[in-house]
């Protein structure tokens, strides 16, 4: 502290002439970062269907697209990858896992099912496994998040199932590889498929899922509650 004429060695420190501002409260982590991730990539393209379409191409174009409609709600977005890269599962997950208060979203253009619909997956129930020193499990990074995201693919499919007709109303359940290492509430959207004619049938899907992605995120977003805050006061 530096002394003032005023204010001389052994004196009474006086209040400050202006002022103070209370510490701000302690406040509860929010859903502020989405991670997408584009399938496939490298020497991996996925699905293949006619005239040379390849669902690791088009799920790039999809990410944008998504990305484009997050960011207009606010939300923060990172990709696993920007390019015709092929990031390893576990790398995919430590990127989303780094985050704090984050959702996973993997993209993806199927190979079979009813073309113009689109479906959401989350994982089936994981029992949950720690080891001795309570170090939660890879492999079973996403048994405590399945509640949250369920409930996160109901409000994306919800919205989905308003604009392409035949997509299922309710989040699917199915062993996606991806979700099972991410530790956060994390889901898979699906568009049918690469088995189209025309690449522009996909093409012209792909505005109105960025859209209904973002929609649902903002409807889910007030139930974004991780499970280790749950007990936590406002």
């Amino acid at each position: 502290m530096v002394l003032t004429g005023a204010q001389q060695p052994g004196a009474p420190i006086q209040a400050p002439p202006y002022p103070t501002v209370a510490p701000p409260p302690v406040q509860r982590t929010g859903l502020n970062v989405v991670v997408l991730d584009p399938a496939h990539g490298g020497t991996d393209p996925g699905a293949r269907g006619a005239q040379g379409i390849r669902e690791s191409d088009l799920v790039l174009d999809l990410t944008f697209l998504v990305r484009r409609a997050l960011e207009a709600q606010g939300f923060q977005v990172l990709q696993t990858r920007s390019g015709n890269e092929n990031p390893s599962f576990d790398d995919r997950s430590t990127l989303a896992n780094a985050q704090r208060g984050a959702v996973f979203v993997t993209l993806h253009i199927s190979s079979t099912g009813l073309p113009g619909t689109v479906r959401v997956y989350a994982l089936p129930d994981l029992p949950s496994r720690a080891s001795a020193g309570g170090v939660l499990s890879w492999d079973y990074a996403q048994a405590s998040y399945v509640s949250l995201s369920r409930k996160f693919g109901d409000a994306v499919q919800g919205q989905l199932a308003q604009r392409f007709k035949g997509s299922p109303s309710n989040v699917q359940t199915a062993s996606v590889r991806q979700l099972r290492t991410t530790a956060s509430p994390a889901i898979a959207v699906e568009l049918s498929s690469v088995s189209v004619q025309n690449r522009s049938d996909l093409d012209k899907m792909m505005p109105g899922v960025a859209d209904a992605i973002a929609r649902g995120l903002a409807a889910f977003r007030p139930s974004y509650v991780l499970p280790a805050e749950a007990g936590a006061q406002p």
